[in-house]
C-alpha cells in the first residue's frame, strides 16, 4: 500500500479482499521494492511467505491465492531471509508502517534504549567507526558532522531530516518514509541524544502526502509514549512541507525555507553546524542516513564498516527507472558493479543498455563499456558522475544522448534559484546551445563552447545544484562525442529522437493506400499520392501508430529517396 502499489490499484484490491475474505487478517504494508509487479500480495504460511504479483480485485485471484496456486507467483532469485545484506529495508513491506507495536516487536527502539544508556560522545564515536557517509549525495562523513554539533555549546541545537527528495525518478526516501517511518524517527532521536539537539524538523516535499501522513501518525505515537524524552530533556518534532523547489535540497537553502524565507543558498562558511536555523547550530542529514543509525547502534560500527568498500561502507538504496525491465527499489552493498545492477538486478539483456545515469538530473551518464566500475563515491567521481541520493536511470540503445543531456539540463536550468550568475545564465546558455544542436542549427565550435562553459559553471556556482548541473552534458561529451558530431556536422540523429533531424517516410512499395495515415495526420502533411511533406510534419507519429502494415517509419534526415 505504498505509492507505487496505490498507483497500480492496490487500494481496490485491498478493499475487495477485505470484503470477500473474513477468516484471514489482511494488512496494508509498505513497499518491498518490486514496483514492476504491483499490486503485490504476500501470503504468510507455516512454511514461509508466498508472493503474488499484478493482483486484480477479482474472485479468481482470491481463489488462486487461497489455494496457493503456482500461477501469478512472484519469483525471487533468493529468499528474503537469506539476504543478509538487506539492512535498511529489512522491515519495509513486512510490518504495518503506522503500528508502533509491530515496529517494537521487530526490534524497533531497542537502538534508542541502548543509545540512552551510552555517553553521547560514544554514540558519535560509533558512527565514526561505521564510516557512514551521508546518503543525500554529498557523501560527507556522518560521524564527523555529528561531532561538530556535539562540540557546540548552545541552549538550542537544531536537527533537520532532509526529506526533500527532488531528483526525477528517485523514490528511495519516499519509500522509507511510507514503509518504516519509525525507523527514520528512531535514527533522528538517537542523533538528537548524541549531539544535544533540542528541536527536530523533517523537511518533506508536499508531493509526498502518504509519507507525511505516516510520519505524522508515528510522531503522535512517539509523543504519546514519551519516546521523545531523552534522559535529561524533551525534544520537539515537527514536519515542514516544502513547495517542491529542487534547490531546497541544498542545506542552506533548506534552512532559509524552513525559516520562512525564499529558498536560496548562501556562502559557506559559516557552516550550518556553526550558524544554521535562526542562528542556532544545526545538523542536516537525509532520510536514508538516519534510517541507517539504528542498525549501527544495534550491530556496532565495526560490523557496519565490514560491508562495502574501505571508503564507502554499508549498503545503498537505488531507485531503478527508465529502460529497465524490473523497475523498483533495491538495496545493495557499496562496491557492487554497475553491471550487476543493470543485468542481474534490473533484468536488462546484455547489449540493450547504452548508458546509465547515476545521481539524478545532475549525475553523469556512464557508458556500457564502463559497467564493470564499482559503485562507490570515489569511483563514480572519477568517471564524471556522482552517487547522488540514489537515482539510477537506464538509457536504452534507442535513446539519443544529446537529447538526454538536453532533457536533464532543462530541468536543472528551470530549478536554478537564480542567485549565481554562472548557474542562472550559464545553464541557460548551455541549454540554448543544446537546443540548437537538436534542432539542426548546431556548429562544430558549439562542442568546445559547451565544455568550456560547463567547467566554468562547476567552478563558479555557489551550491551543489550549479556545481553539478553540467555533469550530464560534460559526461556525454566525454563518452558520446560521435553522437554530438553526427548532430552538428551531418545533421543526423541516428537514434531518431530529435524531430528536427528526422524524416517520416512512407515505403510506397508496401503501402496499401488505405488512407488511415492521411485521416489521422493533424497537419495534413501527407499528400494524396502518400508522400510526407517533412517541412510540415510535426513528427507526432500518429501515422506510424495507425498504419496497419507498418510501412511508415522515422528515418535520419536525408537518409531516404530524396524526401526533404
Amino acid at each position: 500500500m505504498g505509492s507505487c502499489g496505490l498507483a497500480a490499484g492496490a487500494a481496490q484490491v485491498f478493499d475487495f479482499f477485505r470484503k470477500n475474505i473474513q477468516e484471514i487478517d489482511i494488512i496494508g504494508v509498505g513497499c518491498i521494492g518490486h514496483c514492476y509487479a504491483e499490486p503485490l500480495i504476500e501470503v504468510e504460511t507455516e512454511n514461509g511467505s508466498v508472493f503474488y504479483e499484478n493482483v486484480q480485485p477479482k474472485q479468481e485471484f482470491i481463489d488462486k491465492i487461497l489455494r496457493l496456486d503456482d500461477s501469478s507467483r512472484l519469483q525471487f532469485k533468493s529468499k528474503r531471509s537469506d539476504l543478509e545484506l538487506i539492512k535498511v529495508t529489512k522491515l519495509a513491506g513486512r510490518i504495518n508502517p503506522v503500528s508502533l507495536a509491530e515496529y517494537r516487536q521487530n526490534g524497533g527502539y531497542t537502538a534508542l534504549e541502548k543509545a540512552l544508556s551510552m555517553k553521547s560522545a560514544d554514540i558519535v564515536g560509533e558512527v565514526k567507526i561505521s564510516k557512514l557517509r551521508g546518503r543525500g549525495g554529498g557523501g560527507f562523513p556522518t560521524g564527523l558532522k555529528w561531532s561538530f554539533l556535539h562540540a557546540k555549546k548552545s541552549d538550542q541545537k537544531i536537527l533537520i531530516c532532509n526529506a526533500d527528495e527532488g531528483d526525477p525518478g528517485a523514490f528511495m526516501d519516499r519509500s522509507l518514509m511510507e514503509s518504516v517511518p519509525h525507523q527514520i524517527l528512531e535514527g533522528m532521536l538517537i542523533a538528537a541524544h548524541a549531539t544535544g539537539a533540542t528541536q527536530l524538523f523533517i523537511y518533506c516535499r508536499a508531493e509526498y502526502p502518504l509519507a507525511i501522513k505516516h510520519l505524522k501518525i508515528a510522531i503522535d505515537q512517539i509523543i504519546e509514549n514519551k519516546l521523545n524524552h531523552l534522559n535529561d530533556r524533551q525534544v520537539t518534532i515537527k514536519i515542514k512541507e516544502g513547495a517542491g523547489a529542487f534547490v531546497c535540497g541544498e542545506e542552506t537553502a533548506m534552512i532559509h525555507s524552513l525559516e520562512g524565507s525564499r529558498g536560496t543558498p548562501r556562502f559557506r562558511p559559516p557552516y550550518p553546524t556553526d550558524h544554521g536555523f535562526k542562528g542556532y547550530p544545526t545538523l542536516i542529514n537525509n532520510v536514508e542516513t538516519f534510517a541507517n543509525i539504528p542498525i549501527i547502534i544495534n550491530e556496532g560500527g565495526k560490523k557496519f564498516a565490514s560491508i562495502g568498500t574501505e571508503k564507502s561502507t554499508g549498503t545503498k538504496l537505488f531507485a531503478l527507472a527508465g529502460d529497465v525491465k524490473y523497475t523498483g527499489l533495491v538495496e545493495v552493498p557499496m562496491g557492487i558493479t554497475i553491471g550487476e545492477i543493470v543485468y542481474e538486478i534490473g533484468g536488462s539483456e546484455k547489449g540493450s543498455i547504452k548508458a546509465v545515469q547515476i545521481g539524478g538530473p545532475s549525475g553523469g551518464c556512464i557508458p556500457s563499456d564502463l559497467f564493470d566500475t564499482r559503485i562507490d563515491y570515489d569511483s563514480l567521481t572519477s568517471l564524471g558522475a556522482i552517487m547522488g541520493s540514489g537515482g539510477l536511470i537506464f538509457i536504452g540503445n534507442n535513446r539519443c544522448m544529446v537529447e538526454t543531456a538536453r532533457y536533464f539540463l532543462d530541468f536543472t536550468a528551470r530549478e536554478s534559484c537564480g542567485k549565481c550568475t554562472f548557474c542562472r545564465i550559464g545553464t541557460k546558455r548551455m541549454l540554448e546551445c543544446l537546443e540548437n544542436i537538436t534542432k539542426g542549427y548546431g556548429k562544430p565550435e558549439d562542442l568546445q563552447f559547451l565544455e568550456d562553459l560547463g567547467i566554468k559553471i562547476k567552478k563558479g556556482s555557489l551550491c551543489g545544484l550549479g556545481q553539478t548541473a553540467p555533469n550530464p552534458v560534460l559526461s556525454t561529451l566525454r563518452y558520446y562525442i560521435n553522437e554530438y558530431r553526427s548532430h552538428v556536422i551531418d545533421k543526423r540523429c541516428e537514434a531518431l529522437i530529435c524531430n528536427a533531424l528526422v524524416n517520416v517516410f512512407i515505403d510506397k512499395s508496401k503501402c496499401i493506400e488505405c488512407g488511415l495515415c492521411r485521416k489521422n495526420c493533424p497537419v495534413d502533411a501527407i499528400s494524396e499520392d502518400f508522400v510526407v511533406d517533412n517541412d510540415i510534419c510535426t513528427k507526432c507519429n500518429s501515422c506510424i501508430e495507425v498504419c496497419p502494415v507498418n510501412t511508415i517509419s522515422r528515418v535520419p534526415r536525408g537518409g531516404t529517396s530524396g524526401q526533404n
